[in-house]
């Protein structure tokens, strides 16, 4: 009984964490005809890896890994499914909850929905343009 309920207070802290990172996200405009911020589209459209990299580059910059130093497995990001209009990238948290990238293979915009399974909790996280995370090198 103990253990639930120190999971249900893990829980509630992990969702209110994760609401106010989710504020730092940036708002972009949400017309259909929208291009990445300023950033040229290439013809061939967002690959696997750059997928990837973006959100990866977006969970270093927005989440606190310091926690995970000593334990590396407590935090990751990996791709998960890929669709015929997108990818898949799954951000895990030191306190279990998921954060899941839909990143759109043509435009490159990227929302987010948070999930803390213990607790059975799914929202709405915001969206970002994957363009603004990716390395001028690429």
């Amino acid at each position: 009984m103990k253990k639930l309920i120190c999971a249900m207070i893990v829980g509630l802290m992990m969702v209110a964490m994760l609401q106010s990172c989710g504020s730092k996200a940036e708002k972009t405009d949400n017309s259909p005809s929208s291009e990445a911020s300023g950033a040229e589209v290439p013809e061939t459209g967002i690959t696997a890896e750059m997928a990837f990299e973006g959100v990866n580059n977006y969970c270093h910059t927005h989440y606190d890994w310091s926690i995970a130093e000593e334990n590396p497995d407590i935090m990751y990001v990996r791709m998960g499914e890929e669709s015929d209009t997108s990818y898949q990238v799954i951000f895990r948290s030191y306190t279990g909850a998921f954060v899941y990238f839909i990143v759109d293979k043509a435009s490159g915009m990227t929302s987010m929905k948070e999930v803390v399974p213990n607790l059975d909790v799914e929202s709405d996280a915001g969206e970002f343009s994957l363009y603004d995370y990716l390395n001028e090198s690429d």
